[in-house]
């Protein structure tokens, strides 16, 4: 045998073995990767399992809650429009929890994604801050009750009867049938006089009487005419006294209680009742006159 074809041989055997080597190299490496594959689709699989039972319990579990804070809310006679929202925002606010327990559990960096929804919610905040600062004096208002529709209210600049209350805007009817409508946020912040909260009022009337009247007579007068009235308060206590001592007259006043849809209706009667009465009994009631004194120079002078 040739020197050439010995070494052609062993080149040959050399390549092969080269090749058998590479081969085994692949296969060896393939199945690594498949061992590898397999093992991070049954960990995925394991964490997707585990993440489902979490979020069915989870669901579960909001679910709970959700109907706890409903009773309470339907207990404390919450109104409908802040029982809704403050579902809405406790459901909101504990489903976000269970989405990032879900990612933290899918071994997931929520971080970024926390980071990225708290500066939308800056931005959005700060844009809509004026109507932000209604939204939350109205559910101040829902929360606290204040009043309720139906209510006649005092403002600092303006008054009447409460025709519409929601999460924005305050609408009020005035005595001379004007709507008016007041952001939430400014009303929270400013002193608020419910005048029909309360079932039952008093009436404080004042009249005045010449300094040359019977003071007896005319307390005696103004009790009688209030306790004669259907609309006054039997049960409780009616007040006639000297007020004040006004630079013309004598002030006396008369304190009764009423019913407070009765207020007005029994402060205009009463006040005409009282003028028939003192009318009848020759009790004069002061008032500003101007008397003019004119002279004849020429009859003086005579």
């Amino acid at each position: 045998m040739s020197f050439n074809s010995v070494f052609l041989s062993t080149n040959a055997t050399n390549t092969v073995k080269a090749a058998v080597e590479d081969g085994t190299k692949e296969v060896s490496r393939m199945a690594q990767y498949l061992s590898n594959a397999q093992d991070k689709i049954i960990n995925f699989g394991i964490k997707l399992i585990i993440v489902l039972i979490i979020w069915f319990i989870g669901k579960k579990i909001i679910k709970g809650i959700l109907h706890i804070f409903d009773r309470t809310f339907k207990r404390s006679s919450m109104e409908a429009s802040v029982a809704s929202f403050l579902i809405a925002l406790i459901k909101a606010i504990l489903y976000g929890i269970l989405v990032v327990m879900l990612i933290n559990t899918m071994g997931w960096d929520a971080s970024s994604l926390v980071a990225v929804l708290g500066t939308a919610t800056l931005s959005i905040g700060l844009a809509l801050q004026g109507s932000l600062s209604n939204f939350a004096g109205g559910v101040l208002i829902l929360i606290m009750k204040p009043f309720r529709v139906g209510d006649y209210i005092i403002t600092p600049d303006r008054e009447g009867t409460v025709t519409g209350l929601d999460i924005i805007y305050t609408r009020l009817l005035t005595n001379d049938n004007r709507l008016v409508v007041i952001p939430n946020g400014s009303l929270s912040n400013s002193t608020i006089i419910n005048v029909t909260h309360e079932p039952v009022r008093r009436l404080d009337l004042s009249v005045s009487i010449d300094y040359s009247e019977n003071i007896k007579k005319v307390k005696e007068i103004l009790e009688r005419v209030a306790g004669e009235h259907e609309l006054v308060l039997k049960e409780h206590e009616t007040s006639v006294f000297v007020n004040s001592f006004d630079p013309s007259a004598i002030n006396i006043g008369i304190r009764v209680w009423v019913m407070t849809e009765n207020y007005w209706v029994l402060k205009w009667d009463l006040l005409e009742k009282i003028k028939d009465a003192f009318d009848a009994a020759d009790v004069s009631i002061p008032f500003d006159q101007l008397d003019v004194n004119i002279t004849n120079r020429d009859l003086l002078t005579k």
